[in-house]
This record gives structure tokens, C-alpha cells and sequence, in this order.
């Protein structure tokens, strides 16, 4: 369960650059890994539960890894395990992943002070 991790950190990063506004959008980008957007949408909404993000809307950009097979050339995107072990063009296991592994909070909206 790594996502709830994540997602508090989402939330605790988001409450750092908030400074007590209420926030009503965070956006974040995750690359690496294939992770399930409602999994991560539930954790955010349960991180922020009782704090100033707690009614924030989600943009969840993800940017999964891709495999380059060295053998055919083919370069795909990772959307399993299987995929990081084999080529899902050819089946050679002559492969490497590129891309990022990294959560970045892109950015927040937040309610100016005093005005809705």
C-alpha cells in the first residue's frame, strides 16, 4: 500500500504552499510505475480528511516508465510488471526501462484570503 504514502505526501506538501488557504485543486504528476488513479484519488481524499484540502479537486497526470528492447528497438510504455521483465513486442528480455520515477506536485489553487 505505498499509494497511501504517496498520497500523504501529496497532502502535506500541498498544506506546506496552501499556508492555511483552503485548497480546491491539486495537481500532481506521477511518474514511474502504473498506479490505479482511483487508488490514489481515495488516498488523497483520506490524507486530507479534516484539513484545508479536504474538498480539493485532483488532476492526476500520470507518466508511466517505457521499455526499450534492445534486441527489436521496440520502446513501450509499462503498464505491468511483465513488461519491466520482457519486451511486449518480441518477448526478449534484453530490456531497459527509461523515464522518471518521481511524484511532483505541479501545483495548487487556492482561495485568496478573504474572497471565495
Amino acid at each position: 500500500m505505498h499509494e497511501l504514502g504517496m498520497c500523504e505526501g501529496i497532502v502535506e506538501a500541498a498544506l506546506r504552499r496552501a499556508d492555511g488557504r483552503p485548497v480546491r485543486g491539486i495537481r500532481v504528476r506521477v511518474g514511474g510505475h502504473p498506479v490505479d488513479p482511483a487508488v490514489v484519488e481515495q488516498g488523497v481524499r483520506l490524507a486530507a480528511a479534516g484539513t484545508v484540502a479536504e474538498d480539493a479537486a485532483l488532476d492526476l497526470v500520470l507518466e508511466p516508465l517505457s521499455v526499450h528492447c534492445d534486441r527489436c528497438g521496440a520502446r513501450t510504455p509499462v503498464n505491468s510488471a511483465t513488461a519491466l521483465a520482457a519486451c511486449p513486442a518480441c518477448g526478449s528480455v534484453d530490456v531497459r526501462s527509461t523515464g522518471r520515477e518521481d511524484v511532483v506536485l505541479e501545483s495548487i489553487t487556492v482561495d485568496r484570503g478573504g474572497t471565495s
